[in-house]
C-alpha cells in the first residue's frame, strides 16, 4: 500500500502555544518552513484556509518556489470563486510547481465563519454546492471540448480550459467532513478523505462508512488522518512535555479576554469538532498514546488530538492506523518548524519502516 506523510505550513510563526508573529505574511518564513518539510522527508504539505488570513494560493506559490520535490495541498472553500476559474487557477499553480499540487476541498462547517466572506447558505446547501463545484471543476480539467452545465448553484455554457492538468486524470482531490451531507459528496468525489485524529475503533468506523459511500459510486477511496505528535526520549518525558504544552496553551488562551470561556462553552456545528469534544469527555488518554488535552482546551475546534510517547511508541501507534487501511497521515507540532525538523529526524523513518514491514508481511501472506 505504501504510506504518505503530510505536514502543514503557515504564513507566519504561530500555534496554540506561540502567539502570532509579525509580519502576518512572512515570505521568508514560508520558504524556510516549506524547505524544512522537504528536507525532513515529508511527501506533501498542506496550506490551510481561514476567513481572516492571507490568500493560500500565494502562500502555496511561495512554498512551491522555495522547494523542488515536496507536494503541495491547497485548501479551498467553494462558493467564492467560480469553479471554472478555480480549476484554471489550480492548474496554473500546478504548472508553476511542476505538477506538485493537490486540492483540499472544505465546504465549511460553521455558518458564522462562512458569513464572514458573505456565504449565507445552510450547512447541507454548502455541501450540495460543493458537489456541483467539483462536477464543474473536473469537467474543466478533463473535457476535450466546450461543455455546458446547468445545476442549482452553477451554470456554464461553452466552458473550456486550454491549460490542462499535468496529473491525470486531474489534480488529486482531498476532502473532509463527517456529516451525512459531507460523506455523500466524499463518496462521489474524494480521492483522499481527510479527518482529524480519532481513537482506533472510531477511526475504523469512519473508514468503513466512507468506503461504503464510495462503493455506491463504484469508486475506491484513500484516507488521511491527522495528529499532533509529542515526542520524548522516554515516555515519561513525553507526557511531561504534553503537560507543558497544555499549560502554554491555557496561558495563551487566557491572554485574550474571554476567549477561553467562549471556546469552552461553544457548541460546535461541525461534526468533526463535536466528535473531538466527545473524545475528550471519554478521557484524556485513550488507546495508550491518544491524548485529548488540547482538544478539550480548544473545544474541539481544530486538529488538536495528539499521540504522546517516544518516537518508537508514536510510530507504532501510527502504524496501527495504517493497519486499518489509512495510508496517509498528517503530522504537525506545537512548535511548528522545529517539530517538523524533529519528526524528520526521529519519527518519519520509523513510520516508513513499520509501514514497509507490514506491507512485506501482507505480501508474504498473500
Amino acid at each position: 500500500m505504501g504510506i504518505t506523510i503530510l505536514g502543514m505550513i503557515g504564513h507566519r510563526l504561530q500555534s496554540e502555544t506561540i502567539a502570532p508573529a509579525d509580519p502576518i505574511f512572512d515570505k521568508d518564513y514560508i520558504a524556510s518552513f516549506a524547505r524544512a518539510h522537504e528536507e525532513a522527508g515529508f511527501d506533501r504539505i498542506l496550506i490551510g484556509y481561514w476567513t481572516d488570513q492571507p490568500d493560500g494560493f500565494l502562500v502555496a506559490a511561495q512554498a512551491g518556489a522555495a522547494t523542488s520535490r515536496v507536494q503541495l495541498l491547497l485548501a479551498h472553500r467553494p462558493g467564492f470563486v467560480a469553479p471554472t476559474l478555480a480549476a484554471r487557477k489550480f492548474t496554473t499553480l500546478e504548472h508553476l510547481t511542476g505538477g506538485r499540487v493537490g486540492i483540499n476541498i472544505i465546504s465549511g462547517g460553521s455558518d458564522e465563519d462562512q458569513k464572514k466572506d458573505g456565504d449565507f447558505l445552510s450547512h447541507d446547501e454548502r455541501y450540495a454546492r460543493t458537489d456541483e463545484f467539483l462536477d464543474v471543476a473536473k469537467k474543466t480539467w478533463t473535457s476535450e471540448e466546450p461543455f455546458n452545465y446547468h445545476g442549482k448553484y452553477y451554470q456554464v455554457e461553452g466552458a473550456f480550459s486550454s491549460i490542462r492538468p499535468l496529473q491525470k486524470p486531474h489534480l488529486p482531490v482531498y476532502f473532509g467532513g463527517l456529516s451525512d451531507a459531507a460523506k455523500r459528496v466524499a463518496g462521489k468525489h474524494a480521492d483522499v478523505f481527510m479527518f482529524w485524529g480519532e481513537p482506533l475503533a472510531d477511526a475504523a468506523q469512519t473508514v468503513a462508512s466512507l468506503k461504503a459511500e464510495a462503493k455506491k459510486h463504484q469508486r475506491d477511496i484513500e484516507f488521511s488522518i491527522s495528529f499532533r505528535p509529542i515526542l520524548g526520549r522516554t515516555e515519561a518525558e513525553a507526557w511531561e512535555k504534553a503537560e507543558a504544552i497544555r499549560a502554554q496553551t491555557r496561558a495563551l488562551l487566557e491572554k485574550e479576554s474571554g476567549l477561553q470561556e467562549r471556546v469552552a462553552n461553544a457548541v460546535p456545528q461541525a461534526v468533526g469538532a463535536a466528535r473531538l469534544r466527545e473524545f475528550a469527555r471519554r478521557g484524556e488518554r485513550l488507546d495508550e498514546r491518544f491524548w485529548t488535552g488540547i482538544a478539550e482546551l480548544v473545544g474541539g475546534t481544530r486538529n488538536s488530538t495528539a499521540l504522546v510517547g517516544t518516537p518508537e511508541q508514536v510510530a507504532e501507534a501510527i502504524a496501527k492506523y495504517y493497519d486499518l487501511g489509512i495510508n496517509q497521515v498528517l503530522v504537525r507540532g506545537f512548535d511548528p518548524l522545529n517539530d517538523a525538523v524533529e519528526y524528520g529526524r526521529e519519527l518519519l523513518p520509523l513510520v516508513r519502516a513499520k509501514a514497509a514491514e507490514r506491507d512485506r508481511l501482507r505480501a508474504q501472506a498473500a
